[in-house]
């Protein structure tokens, strides 16, 4: 079982920036797809950002382009995701995950998947 740590959310007034992170095991670098989802109460999970492991191509959801921005750093094996002008439809739990291939993760699927964190926005 490949375990997957978020970290970094909590409550933040509109307008406002957090930024996720996401421990992930160096074994599961070979998992060439990583990314966010996020699920809001009486939603279905959807993803908002995601990027190879190598480092490109990046995706986002539109609702976020031009506001969140998805990153990876190697040598920490963490992965983050940049929230500015956050907005109270931001309002989730974030997860982080990974997938052998970035095409299956674009559909919304996941080999791996982390526990969350929660973000909430205030209007």
């Amino acid at each position: 079982q490949v375990q997957l740590m978020e970290s970094g959310g909590g409550l933040v007034q509109s307008g406002g920036s957090l930024r996720l992170s996401c421990a992930i095991p160096r074994f599961t670098s070979d998992y060439y797809a990583i990314g966010w989802f996020r699920q809001a109460p009486g939603k279905e999970r959807e993803l908002v950002a995601a990027i190879t492991w190598s480092g490109g191509p990046t995706w986002y959801k539109d609702s976020v382009k031009g506001r969140f921005t998805i990153a990876r750093e190697i040598a920490k094996s963490t992965m983050y995701l940049r929230m500015n002008g956050l907005k109270p439809e931001d309002t989730a739990v974030y997860s982080c995950a990974v997938h052998r291939q970035y095409d299956q993760l674009l559909r919304n699927l996941y080999d791996f998947r982390g526990q969350g964190t929660q973000v909430t926005v205030s209007s």
